[in-house]
């Protein structure tokens, strides 16, 4: 009896609480960070802006060594640089991978590069080139690119720059600018890809390479890992930055995201434009205020650590340095300022987790829930670090509160097991009993007081 009221009490303690987003710096000394992905294991590739392509370990460590320099060959003025990177869906086995850059001539290039046959950190040289797309100006060039669960690489292309499109080319079908383009790179032969059958413009007046239209500057975009949902974070021009939402089975008709007739919800310039009826409008959008000026797109959380997280859409902002997210009925949640970043990424590990990135500070971070403990415990003197943890943690408490007996529960209630602790202000807890999840701590004093918080197995 007196274990269920206990975890009736520290239920009621957290789960009236709401996330909170929290950043944990996770690795530092990244030279303009601007793209974070994994090959299908669990280290992180780090893409820098001037060319370089550096290894993130589990540990928070980078290699020495690049996994690949093309410093030489990347220009980097304005928005420019190398932009995107993406492992082909079989890299385990033919060790493909693909990078969007701008080359010295300041246009979009899109190379196949492979891994070194005897070295898994380190790639070759040599790539090849599957398209070349001029550029008229230094910015909007998009960036990102991604494998969708067709198996198709999606790239997604600024309108090419300046401002308002001036040449109005995001809605001209026979202009791969300011467009989402979807091409099969499996082709053994030049040019080294092929055109899906189902694009909408195959056997059609149109860019065959052309999957969607009417994007300003696809500023990332992301695939949900677990049911195949395209989402993409378009910047804006004046007024407003905005999200949006194509769920899979992804259409095969030719999408218009609407720019440069409409910023947004609201009408930009509709000449020469086609019906609103033909245009898809964004799922949620927010105002340039407050400092936000360009929007910078996330992943959907799909991890295991941060329940509170599932099944929200993270996405920040350059100018303002807050993380927001986005729920299934598009109710926008705003953190405070992480002020001196910059965030111009995110990124996602092969469990789901979410990293971000400032390409000012150079600082890899780890996106988390604060909400891990009772304001109870941390006021009466008790800390327990590191959290998230791996193997062990650590509880902490004052001289004059000392803990004598530790509880640990999983989320039904049930006693996982107890611990007596040593007269000491800091004991040492061992968790490779326990598998990765939330769980509940309680730490009773000698005057039998409890005190509890979350523990974060990852």
């Amino acid at each position: 009896m007196k274990t269920t009221l206990l975890f009736n009490f520290i239920l009621l303690s957290f789960f009236g609480q709401s996330q909170t987003i929290a950043l944990q710096s996770f690795a530092t000394g990244f030279d303009s960070p601007v793209e974070i992905t994994h090959a299908g294991d669990s280290r992180l590739f780090v893409v820098q802006k001037g060319g370089l392509i550096r290894i993130l370990n589990t540990n928070g460590t980078v290699n020495t060594t690049p996994f690949l320099n093309l410093s030489s060959i990347v220009s980097t003025g304005g928005e420019r640089g190398l932009l995107g990177l993406a492992f082909h869906p079989n890299y385990t086995t033919n060790g493909y991978f693909f990078v969007n850059y701008t080359n010295i001539a300041g246009n979009t290039v899109i190379a196949r590069y492979s891994v070194d046959s005897g070295n898994p950190n380190v790639a070759n040289t040599t790539g090849t080139i599957l398209m070349t797309i001029a550029q008229p100006y230094s910015n909007h060039n998009g960036g990102s690119i991604k494998f969708g669960s067709d198996g198709y690489l999606y790239i997604g292309m600024g309108d090419g720059g300046s401002g308002g499109d001036p040449e109005n080319r995001a809605q001209n079908i026979n202009d791969n600018l300011g467009k989402m383009l979807r091409i099969d790179a499996n082709s053994a032969i030049a040019p080294y890809y092929s055109n899906p059958a189902t694009n909408p413009y195959v056997g059609s007046a149109g860019n065959d390479e052309i999957w969607a239209i009417g994007l300003r500057n696809p500023w990332k975009f992301s695939f949900n890992r677990l049911n195949g949902d395209l989402w993409i974070a378009d910047v804006g021009q004046n007024a407003v930055e905005e999200i949006n939402k194509i769920e899979n089975p992804l259409p095969n008709t030719g999408i218009n995201f609407g720019w440069r007739c409409y910023e947004g919800n609201s009408t930009y310039n509709t000449t020469g434009c086609g019906s609103s009826s033909t245009m898809t409008f964004p799922f949620v959008q927010y105002a340039r205020s407050g400092g936000a000026c360009s929007v910078t797109g996330g992943y959907v959380y799909t991890g295991s650590v941060y329940p509170n997280f599932q099944n929200n859409y993270f996405f920040t902002d350059y100018c303002d340095n807050k993380i927001r997210m986005v729920n299934s009925a598009g109710v926008i949640t705003t953190s405070t300022a992480f002020a001196g970043n910059n965030f111009v990424t995110f990124g996602e590990d092969i469990n789901g987790e979410l990293y971000i990135a400032g390409i000012t500070s150079g600082t890899i971070y780890k996106i988390i829930d604060s909400s891990l403990s009772s304001s109870d415990f941390e006021t009466n003197g008790f800390s327990l670090f590191p959290n998230p943890a791996k193997e062990l943690f650590t509880i902490k408490s004052s001289i004059t509160n000392l803990a004598t007996k530790l509880d640990v529960f999983d989320l039904t209630g049930k006693l996982l097991f107890t611990k007596k602790l040593i007269n000491s202000p800091e004991n040492t807890i061992a968790t490779t009993s326990l598998s990765k999840g939330i769980y509940l701590v309680s730490v009773e004093t000698i005057n039998g007081t409890n005190y509890s918080t979350k523990l974060v197995i990852e």
